[in-house]
């Protein structure tokens, strides 16, 4: 048996995915939490073959779970599923150890196949996503202008982001700047809907 952890803050698709691949006569899914601080403790506790995250998840993203559990677990192999099917998400996800990339639109099936091929040691990854994120380019943020920009997408101010990261205003002033120039925008609002777009935030 493949034993599963699934990790997605949508208690409803969580609930519809473990039911799926409880249908599978080779699959188990031996833990589901809805956040990413839940991850660690339940996959210590379960010891899954697979996890499946969700990119998007409230407190500690997909992402950044997935590159703790590869240190805490390396023989935990990582299926990153994800509504949306962004460049910047796959490339970031690669980066982290996951060995798989899917999104939540494929036909069930694929889901579980995913798992399997992951599971037996391949790369799942879609192709389209794949070709796309050849093209779009590695993220051109820096970490302190995602995390300025992040803040920014959140409706926070110039003071309110420098008081929250522990910056001057001049200084978060520049790391604006420096994202919109590099995203191509013209302004902070179009800045953080472009790095959204290409999942680099």
């Amino acid at each position: 048996m493949i034993r599963v952890l699934l990790a997605d803050d949508q208690a409803l698709v969580r609930g519809a995915m473990a039911a799926m691949l409880g249908l599978e006569r080779d699959i188990e899914v031996v833990a589901d939490v809805g956040t990413g601080e839940e991850v660690l403790p339940a996959a210590r506790r379960t010891r899954p073959d697979v996890a499946l995250l969700d990119v998007q998840m409230p407190g500690t993203d997909g992402l950044t779970v997935a590159a703790a559990l590869r240190d805490a677990l390396p023989t935990c192999r990582v299926v990153m599923c994800t509504t949306f099917g962004r460049p910047g998400y796959y490339t970031r996800a690669m980066a982290a150890g996951a060995a798989g990339f899917v999104v939540k639109d494929a036909p069930p099936e694929h889901l579980a196949d995913a798992i399997r091929r992951v599971h037996s040691g391949l790369r799942v990854v879609d192709p389209v996503l794949a070709a796309q994120s050849r093209t779009s380019g590695p993220n051109p943020l820096t970490e302190r202008e995602r995390e300025v920009l992040q803040a920014a997408s959140e409706g926070a101010t110039v003071a309110d982001i420098a008081a929250a990261l522990h910056l001057s205003g001049g200084t978060v002033r520049n790391h604006l700047s420096a994202a919109i120039t590099k995203t191509n925008a013209t302004t902070r609002a179009e800045a953080v809907r472009i790095a959204e777009r290409n999942g680099w935030l």
